[in-house]
């Protein structure tokens, strides 16, 4: 058996990142004797994840191995094969190295968790299909409400992701405000401007300030015409991070009676840290204003350390169930309590999802001091010295102050000339995050475009451009990134300066 590829350090009996594991794998020279796995790492989390679903099944007695089931050897040899050969082609997403998009490896605890109930397979659809994880998923929901201080009786659930969160969020308010439009950032996620051409409702982008945040003077200006049933405010947009002014929305909100929905998918977990320093006061503001919102949707598979997919959608008024009301009469039929089908608009729903998020909130727990907030302030502090770095570079210029984690830049000299030699920002962009990915010391990068008037008003000493400009950016989140934003720079630079 050829050797498995690398784990991350520290989830694997403390072997570090680039060093091989598993059966058969040989340890670079120098290594020393290879280390027990630890109680925490993923080898024996696995392993006990499988002897829990073997004890399992066999207290229902022996059943039958039907022939048919089990696949020819050649067949399995040679495709197993391949798939070792193609696994090699993806991005070291676990690696500090990788800081371009907003990927990182599930915790072990998680994989564990999720490898015990995707073999049991429940479909928490209904009571009859996840009896078990149903329960979970529901207690794990509570557990996001209470980190963005929702009210108790909130209704939520887990769904595969932002866009479908984001699209039962604007389905809602489309059903209680019909005939309304919906406003939202220039610089919010493209989910909803395309969620809003899906359920037939008018849609309006309104700009957004250099910075990524929306323009809430013009956002009051779309409300005084009366038609606005519902305003999107971002906490942490995809680009650049940027945290909207949710109080300032939720005034809108009791001036006009328009709906606040609150897209926090990357950033919501940062709500973990307002009140302990870690973010700029007017970012900690927006982050204890959400709670009073009507509707948030968070992305547990991304801060929240989780396999794909599983997002969340909540809202405030647990009333709204009504809204979700049907009847399946060969579904819902085993208990007189509800179904999570009954309240969402996907029916079947990996319950292995919410097992793993509920065990791993168990394991690290939603608190600031302790499980999930440490990690987040690691991410935000590795944001807070690589733009600190930029700041003073040479040859790179930070393009906006991080809020979260994300970090923009691109190549500018001091003395004005746009990156090496004559090339652009965009043309310097794009090279450097081609020539970032060869070599030995590769480092994973990101591009965003920047809208050339949004631009010019954060760089007015730069040549004015006419048509969007490409930046870089990096995105901090895993907890490693902390002890390598140093490396990160010194890499950059090397980029940047390269003839």
């Amino acid at each position: 058996m050829t050797p498995h590829p690398p784990h991350p350090a520290g989830t694997v009996g403390g072997v570090t990142a680039e060093q091989p594991v598993g059966p058969g794998a040989v340890a670079p020279p120098g290594a020393g004797p290879a280390r027990r796995p630890e109680h925490d790492s993923l080898e024996v989390l696995l392993a006990r994840a499988l002897e829990l679903v073997r004890r399992w099944e066999s207290g229902f007695g022996p059943h039958p191995d039907p022939p048919v089931l089990r696949p020819d050897p050649d067949l399995l040899e040679g495709a197993w094969r391949e798939l070792e050969e193609r696994m090699q082609g993806n991005h070291p997403f676990f690696h500090p190295r990788f800081a371009g998009q907003m990927l990182e490896a599930p915790h072990p605890v998680a994989a564990a968790a999720y490898l015990a109930a995707m073999l049991v397979n429940p479909n928490n659809h209904a009571l009859d299909g996840g009896p078990v994880t149903s329960g979970m998923e529901l207690e794990a929901v509570a557990d996001l409400a209470r980190m963005l201080d929702l009210p108790a009786g909130h209704l939520g659930h887990l769904t595969s992701g932002g866009t479908v969160a984001n699209l039962e969020a604007l389905w809602v308010a489309r059903e209680l405000r019909p005939g309304t439009r919906v406003l939202h950032g220039a610089d919010a996620h493209y989910t909803h401007g395309r969620m809003c051409g899906l359920l037939g409702v008018a849609a309006t982008a309104v700009p957004s300030d250099p910075t990524g945040h929306l323009d809430l003077e013009a956002a009051e200006a779309e409300c005084r015409k009366g038609d606005v049933g519902a305003l999107v405010v971002t906490a942490g947009t995809t680009g650049l991070g940027s945290v909207d002014d949710i109080a300032g929305a939720l005034e809108l909100r009791d001036r006009y009676g328009v709906r606040v929905h609150v897209d926090a998918a990357y950033g919501g977990f940062f709500a973990l840290l307002a009140g302990t320093g870690a973010l700029d006061s007017r970012v900690d503001a927006a982050f204890r204003a959400i709670g009073r919102a009507d509707s948030v949707v968070v992305d547990p598979h991304k801060h929240g350390l989780q396999p794909y997919g599983c997002g969340a959608v909540l809202f405030a008024d647990p009333g709204v169930a009504r809204i979700y009301e049907h009847d399946s009469p060969y579904t819902y039929f085993s208990s007189a309590g509800r179904h999570l089908g009954e309240v969402t608009l996907e029916c079947s729903r990996a319950g292995a999802a919410a097992a793993a998020l509920w065990f791993t909130l168990r394991v690290l727990p939603l608190a600031p001091d302790r499980g999930i907030g440490p990690i987040l302030a690691a991410g935000r502090r590795a944001a807070k010295d690589l733009a600190g770095r930029l700041a003073e570079s040479r040859h790179l210029r930070l393009h906006v102050t991080p809020e979260l984690d994300i970090v923009t830049y691109f190549a500018a000299r001091r003395d004005g000339a746009r990156g090496p030699g004559s090339l652009s920002v965009t043309e310097s962009s794009e090279r450097i995050l081609a020539l970032g990915m060869r070599g030995p010391d590769r480092l994973w990068l990101s591009t965003l475009r920047v809208d050339p008037r949004s631009f010019a008003a954060r760089h007015p000493d730069l040549p004015a451009a006419q048509a969007p400009v490409t930046v870089l950016r990096s995105v901090l989140m895993k907890s490693s990134h902390e002890a390598w934003a140093a490396r990160i720079h010194e890499r950059l630079e090397a980029l940047a300066g390269a003839p």
